[in-house]
């Protein structure tokens, strides 16, 4: 009796685990079941896929934010990555400039040389150098930054589009003046949130 008992409980629950399978996919998830029919609901956000906007920015810095059509934020990105490029053009030209005269020093064995119609010693070249290819390297990983920026940015717009905006969302800035005991009567600014 015992035996048939603990068949008949496997049975019922293995039927229950089953409805349970999270692995069936015969229902789609942006379904609404009605009695006898379906009803699709088009999602906004699909039309805007983040791993899509992330990947034209990875493929050419800006795509992304064009793809969301965020057209404003192409200027900020073009022009972050052309001033970026600017301060690695200008301390690479630098670090080159004094690299050479420091060379060209090192070759003469005088103690001094005139760059830029300044005397430098050896020492003060080195420092220079140094400065200037630590400056250079610096806006490099500022353009690497710029770069992963943007694509953060592309990512987070694509997911933001499903993002729904409570119409009845208020910020209200208002003066405001209380009446306390302890410390008398006081005056200021009060911001004040609803939703």
């Amino acid at each position: 009796m015992k035996k048939i008992v603990l068949a008949c409980l496997i049975m019922v629950f293995s039927i229950a685990a089953y409805a349970q399978d999270s692995l069936r996919r015969d229902a789609n998830p942006d379904t609404v079941f009605l009695k006898s029919d379906t009803a699709t609901i088009a999602s906004y956000a699909s039309r805007y896929d983040p791993r899509k906007a992330i990947l034209f920015a990875a493929i050419l810095p800006g795509l992304g934010q064009v793809y969301n059509k965020k057209y404003w934020k192409l200027p900020l990105v073009y022009g972050g990555f052309a001033g970026f490029g600017y301060g690695v053009n200008f301390y690479q030209k630098g670090y080159k400039e004094f690299k050479g005269a420091l060379f060209d020093l090192l070759e003469s064995g005088e103690s001094s040389i005139v760059v830029r119609g300044q005397p430098w010693s050896e020492q003060s070249l080195r420092t220079i150098v140094d400065r200037y290819r630590r400056e250079r390297d610096f806006f490099i990983i500022l353009s690497a930054g710029m770069y992963l920026l943007q694509m953060i940015d592309a990512h987070v717009d694509a997911h933001l589009k499903e993002f729904d905006l409570n119409p009845n969302l208020h910020v209200k800035i208002q003066p405001s003046m209380n009446n306390d005991m302890l410390t008398g009567t006081t005056t200021g600014i009060s911001l004040i949130v609803k939703f």
